[in-house]
Parts: structure tokens; sequence; C-alpha cells
């Protein structure tokens, strides 16, 4: 048998770094996000993100999948793209079997959330910084299944009684 420094069996528990999938938007919410690496790199991470020139360029730092940008204007596409995300996400869930999502928000991290709590794992809803006074969608939408909850502003907590206040990420 393989041991440890510490004499225990090779690939034990004490051994194995939880799973975290971190998920948002691209833009102020993906900045927001990435602003947890000290954090985030002591686990065994995969980041999810909307596919871009820009987010192509950071899988040569980072471990990352793709979804499909889709913007809530064209209400049409969004339907359809919005769907293929759920898929994708539901796809991703299972290739990558996280512990934990952990997302800054937007649409695109929803379905993520619901799945994770599907298969009964946490989540971790980090709101926006730019809401300092009122609920954004994805916001309302998770909170109910959120293990954690964290808003950045301390006004926040009048919005979500349950949340954490964490202070900011910038």
């Amino acid at each position: 048998m393989v041991t440890n420094k510490k004499g225990r069996g090779a690939g034990s528990a004490v051994d194995k770094k939880k799973k975290v999938m971190m998920i948002s938007s691209i833009g102020g919410h993906l900045t927001q996000l990435l602003q947890l690496e000290p954090v985030f790199t002591q686990y065994d991470y995969h980041i999810v993100t909307e596919k871009s020139s820009i987010t192509l360029e950071m899988k040569k730092k980072y471990p990352m999948s793709y979804l499909v940008y889709g913007a809530r204007n064209y209400p049409v596409r969004y339907i359809f793209k919005f769907s293929y995300n759920i898929i994708k996400s539901f796809l991703l869930f299972l290739k990558y079997r996280p512990d934990v999502v952990i997302t800054t928000g937007t649409h695109t991290a929803v379905p993520m959330c619901y799945i994770a709590k599907l298969f009964r794992k946490k989540v971790v809803f980090i709101e926006s910084f730019s809401k300092s006074s009122s609920a954004n969608l994805s916001g309302r939408m998770v909170y109910p299944i959120a293990d954690l909850f964290v808003v950045q502003w301390e006004s926040m907590l009048k919005v979500y009684p349950k949340a954490v206040y964490g202070g900011t990420i910038y």
C-alpha cells in the first residue's frame, strides 16, 4: 500500500482536495470571481464562463469551460441559448463533479446552482458589488437554495436577511 507522509493511504479523504466550480458571466462578474484566486487555487477548481476572445485567452492560465454568451435583449435567441446553456451546465457538472459551486451571479450561473443542489452539493452565491440596495434576478433565484449567500454591502442585509456580509472583494 502506498502511504503519504502522515502514514495514511494515498488517496484518503485527508489527501483529497475539494472540487470547486467557479461560474459567472463575462465582464464585471468574472472580474469579481477572479478576485478570489488566492482562495480558489487552494482547491481542485474549474472556472465556467461565457465564451469570448478574452475568456479564450484566459484558458492559458486557468482551467476553463465555456457556455454560450446570451444577452437577454434578444428574447427569442436568448431562449435557445439559455436552454443550450442549461444542458451544457448539466454536462459540465457531471464531468467535473464539484463539491461546491461558487458564483458571482447572473443568469449564466443560475442553472448550475440548481444542478448542484439537485446533487446535494454546496452553493455559494456572492452578490454583485454593484448591488448596494436592491436584489438582482439571479440573486433572488439562488437565495432560497444557497448554502452561503454573501453580500458586499451591509445595506444588502435588509434585502437578504439570511445573507452574510463579507465586505468587498475588489
